[in-house]
């Protein structure tokens, strides 16, 4: 009989992360406490941008966001977000989606899979997700659930379990 496997990978659904995005701006756009504030949030680029007149003010956008992205189900660890700066006279905070796990956290992972998880079980980077084999699915099983009690700072999801 053939290993089992699935892969472990940090992908952000962007189109949710669009609708997010839409839905805070639309809200900042009508809230009362903002009105006349400056405050706004667009893409740049592949980065957020959030901009008010006040430091204060662009925290509470940026509040606004995260509450829109735990709505549509997008792990608050895989938006990376800066802290406010000055830029003339107003205040931005440039954030970002992480997509993908970095080399350095794959290597941790694969390290928590060796020394924790049931032996017999391997792990493989490939590209900027993670291939766990095993000839048991329990022992699979016991690493996805040993991987979701781990503190770690990336979303993670476990996809193709064959």
């Amino acid at each position: 009989m053939a290993d089992s496997s699935f892969d472990i990978v940090s992908k952000v659904d962007h189109q949710e992360a669009e609708n997010a995005l839409n839905q805070a701006r639309k809200e900042v756009e009508q809230r009362y406490d903002f009105k006349g504030t400056g405050a706004s949030i667009a893409w740049s680029g592949e980065q957020v941008l959030i901009t008010a007149s006040s430091e204060e003010r662009a925290k509470a956008v940026l509040d606004v966001f995260q509450s829109k992205l735990i709505k549509r189900g997008i792990s608050l660890k895989s938006l990376d977000s800066g802290e406010p700066f000055a830029s003339g006279k107003e205040f931005r905070i440039v954030s970002s989606l992480k997509d993908g796990i970095s080399s350095e956290n794959a290597k941790k992972i694969g390290k928590i899979i060796r020394d924790e998880g049931p032996k017999g079980v391997k792990s493989q980077i490939q590209g900027d997700e993670l291939r766990v084999q095993s000839k048991s699915r329990d022992d699979l099983q016991a690493v996805i659930a040993l991987l979701k009690g781990s503190d770690l700072d990336i979303d993670l999801q476990f996809v193709n379990y064959r």
